[in-house]
């Protein structure tokens, strides 16, 4: 008996060993990705009343848990009984990413809003509607995401057994909600650490250089991130279309693969954006 005992664990011991080695290859495989999601995500989790920053970061990081709950195993099915599905879900995913850094770069260019004092009354409700459509759009875009991770995770198990393929993709799924929203954490809680530093130097030292470093930092840092979220928006898509559809992958080789990736990906923003527009306007004129 004791043997069997031994037996088993031995088989679990080797399991896990395979899956380590997996689980490694997929994260590295879904660096990329996760860089871009990293900026996708710390742009829009930012922008908040201080007071507001965890609540919605955490209402953000469930909702990013309940997408890979539902992601992971549904990836797996589609793998195993229709894998062109996992294509499809793929290059719709790419036009709604295409469609938000689109989105963003002509409202930045066109659109800017103009300051107005709004009514003091009104602002409670207003803020409350920004926030909870800002959480879903940055749910939203974590599922996208999530798909890509899930699926290029998957790929690199295919050849292994289902409970490897189970294990290794569920691992890596576990590691990018964690680990991105862990780090996007860090960064919206950088005024307060600082403001924390700068009160325990007393204005003086080292604690205190820190502190004054850590929040003049914070404006740079989310500016940044607003750029390099959009942009990586577009990559992210671009790179969808580019991989999974053969037209554009052979469309000019000799063009650099990034500047290939986010042409396309800006140029399906634009169509798609156009697109919406005129829908929008065919609707108010129908219901007018």
């Amino acid at each position: 008996m004791a043997s069997g005992i031994f037996a088993i664990l031995d088989d679990i011991a080797a399991l896990m060993d395979d899956v380590a080695v997996t689980a490694k290859v997929a994260t590295r495989k879904t660096a990329g990705i996760l860089g871009d999601d990293l900026a996708v995500n710390a742009e829009k989790a930012t922008g908040f009343l201080s007071s507001r920053e965890i609540p919605v970061l955490w209402a953000i990081t469930k909702g990013s848990f309940i997408n890979k709950l539902i992601i992971v195993p549904i990836a797996l099915l589609l793998n195993a009984f229709f894998p062109i599905a996992i294509k499809i879900a793929l290059i719709l995913g790419g036009f709604y990413l295409a469609y938000e850094g689109a989105e963003k770069i002509i409202e930045y260019f066109f659109h800017r809003p103009k300051q107005t004092a709004p009514a003091v009354e009104k602002k409670v409700k207003e803020d409350e509607t920004a926030e909870n459509a800002k959480i879903k759009s940055a749910i939203t875009t974590d599922f996208i995401l999530s798909v890509e991770i899930v699926i290029i995770a998957l790929g690199t198990v295919l050849d292994r057994s289902l409970t490897i393929q189970i294990l290794t993709v569920s691992i890596v799924a576990l590691l990018a909600t964690v680990g991105v929203y862990g780090i996007v954490a860090l960064i919206v809680r950088m005024d307060d650490t600082g403001y924390r530093l700068i009160k325990y130097g007393n204005g003086k030292g080292f604690s205190s250089s820190l502190g004054n470093l850590l929040v003049k930092s914070l404006p740079v840092i989310i500016k940044a991130l607003a750029v390099i979220g959009t942009i990586a928006l577009i990559l992210v898509s671009g790179g969808i279309f580019v991989h999974n559809i053969d037209y554009i992958h052979h469309l000019f080789p000799s063009l650099p693969s990034v500047l290939k990736e986010f042409v396309v990906g800006l140029i399906a923003g634009i169509l798609v954006v156009l697109i919406v527009t005129v829908v929008k306007k065919v609707l108010v004129k129908c219901e007018v």
